[in-house]
C-alpha cells in the first residue's frame, strides 16, 4: 500500500479528483492529531485546513522520502505550534484553549466510538449471511423476533436460536481480532 503517495503524484500531475481523496484519507485524523496539541476542535479544524491550503500553493514541497500521512502530520504538527505560541502572546486566545478542554475529550470520545463502531461492522461481515442478516434486522433496525421471522421467513423459535448462535459467532469473532497483533 502506498498510503496516499499514488493520489499525490496524480494531484502533481492534474488529477483534481487526486486531492479529494487525499482529503478523505487524512483530514479526520489529521483534525484528531493536532486537536491533541491545541485541545479546541474549531481552531484544529482550521489549521488542518490550512495544511491542505499549503499543499495546494507549493504541490511540489513534498519530495516523496517520507510518507505522504508523515509530510503532513509535520506540517500539522508545526502549525499547532505557531498557533500555541502566538496564543501565549494573546491572554484570549489562551483562556480558549482552556475552555475547550470538553472539546478535546469529546473528539477524542468519538473517534472511539467511530472505531469500535467500525470493528463491529468488521467483525459482522465475516459472518455467514443468515447470522448477518439476524443481527442486522434486530440490532440496526431494531426489529422484534417476530418481525425479523417474517424478514426471514421462519419462526420465531428459529430466530432465537439463530440470534443466539449468530451473537456467539460475532462474540468468537471480535476475541479473534483483538488477540491479532
Amino acid at each position: 500500500m502506498d498510503n496516499g503517495e499514488s493520489s499525490y503524484r496524480r494531484f502533481l500531475d492534474g488529477d483534481e479528483s487526486a486531492f479529494g481523496e487525499i482529503l478523505d484519507m487524512y483530514s479526520e485524523n489529521l483534525i484528531f492529531f493536532i486537536n491533541r496539541y491545541v485541545g479546541n476542535v474549531a481552531v484544529a479544524q482550521e489549521l488542518s485546513e490550512d495544511v491542505f491550503v499549503e499543499i495546494l500553493l507549493h504541490k511540489r514541497r513534498y519530495n516523496f522520502r517520507t510518507s505522504l500521512k508523515t509530510y503532513l502530520f509535520t506540517i500539522g504538527r508545526n502549525k499547532a505550534v505557531s498557533y500555541l505560541r502566538r496564543c501565549s502572546r494573546r491572554p484570549e486566545c489562551a483562556y480558549e484553549y482552556i475552555e475547550n478542554e470538553s472539546d478535546r475529550r469529546n473528539i477524542e470520545d468519538e473517534f472511539i466510538k467511530k472505531e469500535r463502531e467500525r470493528e463491529l461492522h468488521r467483525a459482522i461481515n465475516t459472518l455467514n449471511d443468515d447470522y448477518k442478516t439476524v443481527l442486522h434486522l434486530i440490532y440496526f433496525e431494531d426489529m422484534s423476533y417476530e418481525q425479523t421471522a417474517a424478514v426471514m421467513k421462519k419462526n420465531k423459535k428459529q430466530i432465537e436460536n439463530l440470534a443466539y448462535r449468530a451473537r456467539q459467532a460475532l462474540k468468537k469473532e471480535l476475541e479473534r481480532e483483538a488477540k491479532l497483533p
